[in-house]
């Protein structure tokens, strides 16, 4: 079995942007790169109509991945570059090519106006199924901001990773997956991990500061510990841990307007109502300004 990054392609900007994202990601894991083009093709009514010919739509469906792949290998000489196309509901296609990848990227339209994501169907689906690590991709100068690291000052450090946790049950896979990502950048790991006060103070009793600073430093200790393994295995990642009070999303969302990089993690459920993500997924998804790397666990 080969390893790979993979990355799919409808041949809008959000998705151009996945895939050099993708490249990216690939030549910092030392993988070679496969891009996915999901041909659905038209109804038989469409398909015979004269700009909709099975010929026209077989040459765009085809045109689409072979540039990109073309592109892709110019900007980035020595990386292995291959193109696929398959058929079938997009969804279940893509999971299908990546089944055996390390990551699969997609795009993801920004919100007009305002920064983050419009996802789709599709990309939510994929989420919701996916047992591999999922990274949706924006168009625009935050996606691409590793891009254009070369052009920063010299003394400019890379943006940090941040990793969104349950601090009262943090998952392995999800810590891993930030703290490799983090290593590969070379840059620092905020984990941002939201925690609510004792139900009895939302009824009128006063938190004084020193309570507080203990509830606080008591969370720290519980994530630091949980953190010891990765960080012994990751001594070079800075980490600097983050304890918010509320909703863990919007501290997630805030924190990625300066990150290369959001992980998130979700819990895999194969319940009689199919798979789903959680809110926490759902908000930083729709509203985050960098990249998001969504990783399922058990």
């Amino acid at each position: 079995m080969v390893r790979t990054v993979v990355a799919g392609l409808d041949g809008s900007p959000e998705s151009h942007a996945a895939a050099e994202w993708a490249a990216r990601e690939a030549e910092l894991r030392g993988l070679p790169l496969k891009i996915v083009h999901v041909w659905v093709p038209a109804p038989d009514p469409l398909a015979q109509a004269p700009l909709m010919g099975v010929e026209t739509q077989q040459q765009w469906s085809e045109r689409i991945p072979r540039e990109a792949g073309e592109g892709l290998r110019l900007r980035h000489p020595g990386l292995d570059v291959t193109e696929d196309r398959v058929t079938g509901t997009p969804s279940d296609a893509l999971l299908a090519a990546a089944k055996d990848a390390d990551l699969l990227v997609l795009g993801s339209r920004g919100l007009s106006g305002v920064g983050g994501f419009l996802v789709g169907s599709v990309g939510l689906s994929v989420v919701a199924r996916a047992e591999l690590p999922v990274v949706l991709v924006r168009a625009g100068e935050q996606a691409a901001d590793e891009e254009d690291e070369a052009s920063r000052a010299p003394a400019a450090s890379p943006r940090p990773v941040v990793l969104g946790v349950d601090a009262g049950g943090p998952a392995d896979a999800v810590i891993e997956f930030a703290f490799a990502e983090a290593a590969r950048r070379a840059t620092a790991l905020r984990v941002v991990y939201g925690w609510n006060l004792p139900p009895y103070y939302a009824y009128g009793f006063a938190l004084d500061a020193g309570l507080y600073e203990e509830l606080s430093l008591q969370e720290t200790d519980s994530l630091t510990e949980a953190l010891r393994p990765w960080q012994q295995k990751h001594p070079a990642v800075e980490v600097v841990l983050e304890p918010r009070v509320g909703s863990a999303a919007d501290h997630l969302v805030d924190a990625s307007r300066e990150a290369s990089l959001v992980v998130i993690g979700r819990r895999i459920r194969r319940g009689a109502l199919g798979a789903h993500i959680g809110p926490v997924a759902h908000g930083v998804l729709h509203h985050s300004i960098a990249p998001v790397a969504v990783v399922s666990h058990d």
